[in-house]
């Protein structure tokens, strides 16, 4: 089966909002480790690869908006979502309800696993249609399973992250 973006956003509005997503928390709450060195703001791409204030922002929590836009850049549905976060997806309509709700550190590790996933996946396919339709398929490499499958704990994530590494080197198994 294969899922389609929750709404149909511009690329670059999604960018755009979740760089200033990323901003507001970042200016909003303290972290240590963190600061601009000089700079006006950073990209969520930027984010994401500073595994430091990864950790600072997992421990801090990750609002439910930034959630949302994430969500909007992934090919995942609202039930995969609850699967990944061993959450009811009733309970995703609830923390959206809540005024300023923040992820608990191991929802939000997850949510920012599946940033990084799908961060990769695009960067390796260039579409997320085509990053979507293998991550549907079943995969010799990963024991026939579909990778999508495999993504519900961190030694999955690896395997998935380590396959779309291997299809980037050009090393098709």
């Amino acid at each position: 089966m294969f899922f389609v973006l929750k709404m149909s956003p511009n690329k670059s509005n999604i960018s755009y909002l979740l760089d200033e997503q990323i901003n507001s928390l970042l200016n909003e709450a303290s972290f240590p480790y963190f600061s601009l060195k000089g700079r006006a703001s950073i990209t969520f791409n930027e984010f994401l690869s500073d595994r430091m204030l990864l950790i600072s922002v997992i421990k801090a929590g990750i609002p439910y908006k930034l959630f949302e836009l994430i969500q909007n850049i992934t090919p995942f549905s609202e039930f995969d979502w609850a699967k990944y976060l061993n959450i009811s997806a009733k309970s995703l309509q609830r923390y959206k309800a809540a005024n300023n709700f923040h992820f608990k550190s191991i929802h939000s590790e997850k949510i920012l696993e599946m940033a990084e996933v799908t961060q990769y996946g695009l960067e390796v396919f260039g579409q997320l249609e085509k990053f979507n339709l293998w991550l549907n398929t079943p995969n010799f490499a990963l024991a026939n399973y579909k990778p999508i499958e495999l993504l519900s704990d961190s030694y999955g994530k690896e395997l998935v992250i380590t396959e779309l590494s291997h299809i980037n080197q050009g090393i098709f198994s």
